[in-house]
């Protein structure tokens, strides 16, 4: 019954100490740098006396008061990890079931039974490296939500596209072959455009390309193919452990 009591007056007191950190950082923090963006989260981190300052899924870190801050990313030495990456990627995870698959251009390689997804833009130019280098994966699927938000007509190329009678081919036609969309005639259901705008506004996807694998991880920026073909494993793997 004593050991109960004092493990419970321990814990209370790590719990208070805690919020007596979080209080402080945010109130230090707050008062020295007017500009800091608002402060959602404050946790502690594997160093003592070193927290994590989280402003939606960008990463700083902090003394206990709140005096100094550090940027960059925080190394486990013994894995040879990042931890502040293996955080932001948590954060950034989006539920592949939880895409609007509906509303995305898809085509297929093999039997396509690996899926990812692309959020990508007509006049993205890391999107065209990005789709040659997909071209060599075997047996996916690949979903690609446009979102105009490069270039003036980024929109109108992006209506074009959705709107063609086939649209995969239209895609792979524009980014492969610099084959220009044609534009649709009669009038067309484009309402897709928008709710890819939502999704993409709700889960802070702001630059094309941004990939998202089976396993909900996410990338943002084109990688080689070889990289692809490595997420491509691992997320397989996971979804068959699950």
């Amino acid at each position: 019954m004593l050991l109960r009591s004092l493990t419970l007056a321990v814990l209370a007191s790590i719990g208070l100490a805690a919020h007596a950190n979080e209080a402080a950082i945010r109130k230090n923090l707050t008062e020295r740098l007017p500009t800091f963006p608002k402060i959602d989260e404050v946790r502690a981190t594997p160093i003592p006396g070193l927290f994590e300052v989280r402003f939606g899924t960008e990463i700083r870190y902090t003394d206990a008061k709140g005096e100094y801050l550090v940027e960059g990313d925080l190394i486990d030495l013994k894995t040879k990890k990042s931890l502040t990456q293996e955080r932001v990627e948590k954060l950034t995870a989006v539920t592949f079931d939880s895409l609007p698959l509906k509303d995305a251009i898809v085509w297929k390689r093999g039997n396509g039974s690996r899926r990812m997804a692309v959020f990508a833009d007509p006049n993205c130019g890391y999107c065209k490296r990005f789709e040659r280098g997909l071209q060599e994966m075997k047996d996916v699927t690949v979903y690609t939500f446009l979102i105009p938000i490069l270039g003036s007509d980024s929109r109108e190329k992006t209506r074009n596209i959705l709107c063609a009678k086939d649209n995969a081919d239209a895609w792979l036609g524009w980014m492969l072959k610099d084959k220009q969309p044609v534009k649709p005639q009669g009038s067309c259901d484009d309402a897709a455009i928008e709710r890819n705008m939502a999704f993409a506004r709700k889960h802070q996807i702001h630059g094309t390309p941004a990939i998202i694998f089976e396993d909900g991880s996410r990338v943002p920026g084109a990688i080689p193919p070889e990289a692809i073909a490595e997420r491509l494993s691992k997320a397989e793997k996971a979804e068959k452990s699950s």
